[in-house]
């Protein structure tokens, strides 16, 4: 199999997402990409001081700032885009903002009337090790807060909110190295973008941003059909998960448990009249929900089920 090189550049980066956008690369079912991303902002320029204006790969910015589309030959609505998430190393630097949008959960703490705070961090990725201006350290677990396909429907689409129909910015911080994410093809070509590289995060995002950070991702893509599990779902080191969007906290955690039970039933033979009731039982004791985020105006909602949950 061939490994492709990929570096966002002014011909290479998008900032929104779109069935009419050209790929940058195609490559074969079971190739390689290596793909350079800057931050989520596109900064051109690292920032020297927290929160300090650089020159920007959009302006006006749009959306993150993610490189591609690339291109898998054969993808078609109704056949699943694998990505084998081999690696990702970020780069030497990021940055967190809080309190920087007029949001619900903003104005609920308090600090809508105050102004945003800013961390500036240097990052170090042979020890693993994150610290920012103020002499906090943080152990870095680097992924990506978007890998997604566009929406089938024609125009350009936002990247901020992570969707059912091509996931996008799914914001997980299981996704490290060594994760399979599963998105249903939405459109021929599949047409995958990456970017908006997380150093590290806590599951909810809450202050909005992670540790935004430049990232080079190697990833193995592939096609598969016929899999039991419907929707996006991933196989990551500490277990699977499938995933919930919506509007409503409620819904996002009935989609992503509905799915984890559909994926349980197809792992374990539950006896009886009512299987999904039965496996509903059993993920009552072995399955995490948790919030993945709630930083992009539609909640996102993980059900992670350990690998080493079920004897």
């Amino acid at each position: 199999m061939t490994e492709h090189h990929l570096e966002p550049t002014p011909e290479t980066a998008i900032d929104v997402f779109s069935r009419e956008t050209a790929p940058v690369l195609t490559v074969e079912p079971g190739d390689t990409v290596v793909v350079g991303s800057l931050d989520a902002r596109g900064h051109l320029e690292r920032q020297q001081k927290p929160g300090e204006v650089r020159p920007l790969m959009f302006a006006p910015r749009g959306g993150h700032c993610l490189t591609g589309p690339i291109a898998v030959r054969g993808a078609e609505p109704g056949m699943v885009l694998a990505v084998h998430l081999v690696s990702m190393r970020p780069g030497e630097w990021g940055w967190t903002t809080a309190a920087a949008r007029d949001k619900w959960l903003v104005r609920r703490l308090g600090l809508a009337d105050g102004p945003p705070s800013h961390l500036l961090w240097e990052l170090d990725a042979e020890r693993g090790v994150g610290v920012n201006d103020r002499g906090h350290s943080v152990a870095l677990a680097p992924f990506l807060g978007v890998i997604g396909l566009p929406p089938a429907a024609a125009g350009e689409h936002s990247t901020i909110p992570p969707r059912a129909e091509g996931g996008g910015n799914i914001d997980c911080r299981e996704l490290v190295a060594g994760s399979t994410l599963y998105l249903p093809v939405t459109v021929p070509g599949a047409l995958l973008h990456l970017g908006d590289g997380h150093a590290a995060q806590g599951d909810g995002e809450v202050g909005g941003t992670a540790i935004e950070c430049p990232m080079t991702t190697t990833a193995v893509l592939d096609l598969v059909t016929d899999l039991a599990v419907p929707g996006i779902h991933a196989v990551t080191p500490g277990g699977r998960i499938t995933f919930g969007f919506h509007e409503d906290l409620n819904e996002a955690m009935a989609e992503a448990l509905d799915a984890m039970l559909v994926w349980m039933q197809s792992l374990i033979d539950f006896d009886g009249e009512n299987p999904k009731a039965a496996a509903l039982a059993l993920a009552s004791t072995t399955v995490d929900m948790r919030i993945t985020q709630v930083a992009n105006d539609t909640w996102g909602v993980h059900a992670v089920l350990p690998h080493d949950a079920l004897g």
